[in-house]
């Protein structure tokens, strides 16, 4: 069985961060491992609280599984503080996690922040060099390159961008885009790809930038092409929103129970241009 890793916060509410990640990779069928860099005290409708892990913790987490269970494929979510995105980039660079996918995650689907604004360049200058892939929303994408992203042109541009900075590719998601059909953008040194569906009208949406972040790791870890792991991923998401529990009274939960497809048995890719 295969080894992937997340490295991120818990979120006690179960629906986002090692939560989401592990349940994504169980479905997967790829076995989960941790480190965690914060406990949140949050639910649907916020978060109340944000508790940093002590340094010596979190590289004692790193170590413990590099030694042991070293993973096939790697991610980050939510990493709180300049100082533990310094730490993080270290380990994954010292241990040549190369099949790593950054989730810049710096605001939470409620609007609460979750990374401190003065770390957001180093998720820059540190973590996107390391990345096979990133996966920021739109409002990332423009605070990581500095641009106005607001349209599949601009998501293009801002993924193109990203590339520069040293990401091997970049997966711009669409869910804030203020059209009824969602888009994300895919780029990559060979070139674009737009996945696009219906968006689907619900607030269930608590998750689902860790839920897609996650799915792709499986993917790599499982050995699939990158193209065919974020399409799968994109899948897994939309299908998880489709069935979501309606749980809490603010942004709920997707239902992470539903199964990823059989690549034996589907085609690979989704509906796109």
């Amino acid at each position: 069985m295969k080894i992937a890793l997340t490295i991120a916060g818990s979120d006690s509410g179960g629906g986002a961060g090692i939560q989401a990640d592990l349940k994504t990779f169980h479905q997967f069928g790829v076995f989960g491992t941790s480190v965690l860099v914060a406990v949140t005290a949050q639910n649907t409708r916020g978060v109340r609280a944000i508790h940093a892990i002590p340094d010596s913790v979190v590289a004692d987490q790193l170590a413990a599984l590099a030694e042991d269970l070293p993973p096939a494929a790697v991610k980050t979510g939510m990493l709180a503080t300049g100082r533990l995105v310094h730490q993080v980039a270290g380990a994954i660079a010292d241990q040549g996690w190369t099949q790593y996918v950054c989730d810049p995650v710096m605001v939470a689907t409620s609007g609460d922040r979750l990374l401190d604004p003065e770390a957001e360049a180093v998720v820059r200058d540190r973590l996107l060099p390391l990345a096979l892939i990133v996966t920021p929303n739109l409002d990332e994408a423009g605070i990581l390159t500095s641009l106005e992203v607001c349209d599949p042109s601009g998501m293009e541009q801002a993924g193109r961008r990203l590339l520069a900075l040293g990401a091997r590719a970049a997966l711009i998601k669409g869910g804030h885009l203020a059209t009824e059909v969602m888009t994300d953008v895919l780029v990559t040194p060979s070139g674009v790809r737009h996945f696009s569906r219906p968006r689907l009208v619900t607030t269930s949406t608590h998750g689902t930038g860790c839920t897609l972040s996650a799915a792709i790791t499986a993917g790599l870890a499982l050995g699939r092409e990158l193209a065919e792991s974020v399409a799968d991923a994109l899948d897994f998401v939309h299908r998880a929103m489709q069935a979501a529990p309606a749980l809490g009274a603010g942004h709920g939960p997707l239902n992470h129970t539903v199964p990823a497809r059989d690549p034996a048995s589907v085609r690979r890719d989704l509906p796109g241009d």
